[in-house]
């Protein structure tokens, strides 16, 4: 992965220079961080965590120092994984994959702020909120390789993968069909009675689709309780944010619909435990939903399919490198005394091996029963699809690779 070095047995970004003020990002090198509007003062930016690991006790979401090293620790698998599964797609052994590199606090950190029993509706990039949650790192590498085992029987490309007894939904590739999916089982649990509510996230890109406007529509008219977590990172594959709308901020969307809408730097992973919580707070109150922007940078390309040096600046990523998510709670943990780097490799070397093994379980599973594509939407197949199914085990395919 591009510009990307392990340092101390950890996943980490490239040295970047100096920063400016590391209170607020902003105030890097502005030129570069072209997509966000910093002199907005009624959206302005949440930020909690400076880059030395210094927080703010009016944002504080009074996180144990124990939580902290979980949440910690599992931004370290996330990014681990993720170079991890990069090599295996450069190596041919999976197909695809599409990463979170830079994201991590922002799905890590929304995730943990809401109940276990909310239902999330993910985009694509948040693998490590699935794994959060507690699906396993097996059942995520069976959907890697589609194998029998894969809970969606390799129906799916890779990184399509669902959790549906965490309450973690399943995901498709369309852009912004989440959106109103999530709006809608919000919806039905409200009219139901169950304190339940709704975490849909989506990219800048998402903005620009007929489902973000149907879903806030509807979600802010019937007071629905649903999160709708924007990650601006930047980009929507080589289409830069501000191609996107001609509006200052993403947040400032919301008005229009009659809801709240804030603004939260997506590195920040107290920030953003902070925001989520306090939208996740007001959904309770029967007071409808809310719009985050999380700020934060692509690291790397759209997918392994993508080269993102075609379109941007390398340059452009330098002051996000000073911004790393992990490199903040580290320093976080660092100054209480509860960060060492012979734990970290050792969290790393633990990962590596837990990775190698579910690799190597998966890669020796079949494929799926070619049968199976039939399965899962009749109780009883029509005669169309029986006839069809004979021609399949009749054709070249069934016998000899199945």
């Amino acid at each position: 992965m591009k510009g990307v070095r392990l340092v101390s047995g950890s996943p980490t970004y490239p040295a970047a220079g100096r920063e400016s003020d590391p209170q607020r990002p902003g105030q890097l090198d502005g030129a570069t961080m072209r997509h966000i509007s910093m002199d907005d003062d009624e959206y302005p930016i949440v930020r909690a965590l400076s880059s030395e690991g210094e927080l703010d006790p009016s944002l504080d979401p009074g996180l144990s120092l124990e939580e902290v090293v979980h949440l910690y620790r599992h931004l370290v698998l996330t990014r681990t994984l993720d170079q991890r599964l990069v090599l295996l797609q450069r190596q041919g052994r999976i197909g695809f994959h599409v990463g979170s590199l830079g994201e991590e606090a922002a799905i890590i950190g929304s995730t943990y702020a809401v109940r276990e029993t909310d239902w999330i509706f993910p985009c694509y990039r948040e693998f490590g909120s699935a794994l959060l949650r507690g699906l396993s790192l097996q059942k995520f590498m069976d959907n890697m390789f589609g194998n029998a085992n894969d809970t969606v029987k390799g129906r799916q490309m890779p990184d399509h993968y669902t959790c549906r007894e965490k309450c973690w939904g399943s995901i498709s590739s369309p852009v912004g069909t989440q959106i109103t999916q999530a709006v809608g089982f919000a919806w039905g649990a409200k009219i139901d009675g169950a304190d339940t509510a709704t975490l849909v996230y989506f990219g800048d890109g998402a903005t620009s689709t007929p489902d973000f406007h149907s879903g806030m529509n509807l979600a802010a008219v019937f007071k629905v309780p649903t999160l709708f977590f924007c990650r601006n990172n930047g980009w929507a594959i080589s289409v830069p944010a501000e191609k996107q709308t001609a509006s200052r901020t993403f947040a400032e969307k919301a008005r229009a619909y009659g809801m709240p809408g804030v603004r939260v730097d997506g590195n920040d992973l107290f920030a953003v435990i902070a925001v989520t919580r306090r939208a996740r707070e007001r959904a309770a109150r029967g007071e409808g939903p809310t719009l985050i922007e999380a700020l934060t940078y692509r690291m790397g390309g759209h997918s392994t399919s993508d080269d993102p040096d075609r379109y941007r600046e390398h340059a452009e990523l330098t002051p996000w490198a000073q911004q790393d998510p992990l490199q903040r709670v580290r320093n976080y943990l660092e100054k209480r005394g509860a960060w060492r780097a012979s734990d970290e490799a050792a969290w790393v070397a633990e990962i590596e091996a837990q990775f190698k093994r579910a690799v190597a379980t998966s890669e020796s599973t079949p494929p799926p029963d070619l049968g199976s594509m039939f399965d899962d939407v009749y109780a009883t197949l029509p005669w169309h699809l029986l006839e069809q199914r004979v021609q399949l085990f009749e054709g070249p395919r069934a016998p000899k690779l199945h």
